[in-house]
């Protein structure tokens, strides 16, 4: 039996196809979720879930005073304590500071 390190729970015995893959269902995962894969010396594998975010909204997590803001105008819209504020397509074409291609989308801890 293998020694399992931490709190991992043993969930079966998978062998790799023909194209080295193997499948996870019955550890719960499903078709289109996200891992990061991580392999250490000993050769033991260890998957973490990862969810990706478009660039664009890398800032609301960045950022916790946007973060705030973004709640708080949530909570205004879901009791209907919003108003008009107008045509803003005029900003549309502007340059946006979350479009610079150095921002990271690196995953975060």
């Amino acid at each position: 039996m293998v020694d399992l390190k931490s709190d991992f729970v043993p969930m079966g015995e998978v062998s790799a196809d023909e194209r080295s893959r193997m499948a996870f269902g019955k550890a719960g995962v499903h078709r289109d979720d996200r891992y990061a894969v991580a392999v250490n010396a000993e050769g033991e594998i260890l998957l973490t879930p990862l969810v990706s975010i478009p660039r664009r909204e890398l800032l609301v997590w960045d950022d916790e005073g946007i973060r705030a803001a973004l709640v708080r105008g949530l909570e205004h819209s879901s009791k209907d304590e919003t108003s008009e504020g107008g045509d803003f397509t005029r900003y549309a074409e502007e340059d946006h500071p979350l479009e610079d291609e150095n921002a990271s989308a690196e995953p975060r801890s």
